[in-house]
């Protein structure tokens, strides 16, 4: 217990800040694909009647990039879990809308996608839109899903075309 006080004494004075902060970079190229993904839901989100441009689609790239390595940026939890969210918020909002049952259905996914092993913090995000903001019921299939797996195909390409590009997903273990 007294390590644990001296460290947050360390980390308060400044000492260890360092060891909380980000400490990588963005390419340029990483920064265009960003940019490229997220003006195609733009355009996408004036020429049709789907919502294309939600803010967890932004959380989602920023993770693929900054944090490649990590278990909630790897494919599986990536497609599945903001698609599975939207999906379940989509099924609650043709009963019932509003901000009380946005934040029910957040709680279960909170609950489910781990439990389920797919756990992507967008998922939880992407569950709550149809209900506050009253998206088409293909919002899941039409929208969330290719637009993962756009994310995720171009992302694993890139990896490996370019050295700019963090290694990208996680080799699977035996």
């Amino acid at each position: 217990m007294r390590g644990r006080f001296e460290q947050l004494k360390r980390a308060l004075r400044g000492d260890d800040l360092h060891a909380w902060l980000y400490h990588g970079k963005t390419s340029w190229l990483q920064l265009t694909w960003f940019l490229l993904l997220l003006g195609t839901l733009a355009w996408l989100d004036g020429s049709t009647q789907f919502i294309w441009l939600v803010p967890p689609f932004a959380a989602t790239l920023s993770i693929l990039l900054l944090l490649p390595q990590a278990p909630i940026a790897q494919p599986i939890p990536v497609v599945v879990g903001p698609t599975l969210g939207a999906c379940v918020g989509t099924a609650v909002a043709l009963f019932v809308h509003g901000p009380i049952y946005a934040v029910l259905v957040a709680g279960l996914m909170l609950w489910a996608l781990p439990l389920l092993k797919v756990y992507h913090p967008p998922g939880i995000a992407l569950s709550m839109y149809p209900l506050m903001l009253h998206t088409s019921v293909w919002f899941p299939l039409v929208v969330v899903f290719p637009f993962t797996i756009v994310a995720v195909a171009t992302c694993t390409l890139l990896s490996r075309v370019s050295k700019a590009w963090p290694d990208y997903p996680v080799t699977l273990r035996r």
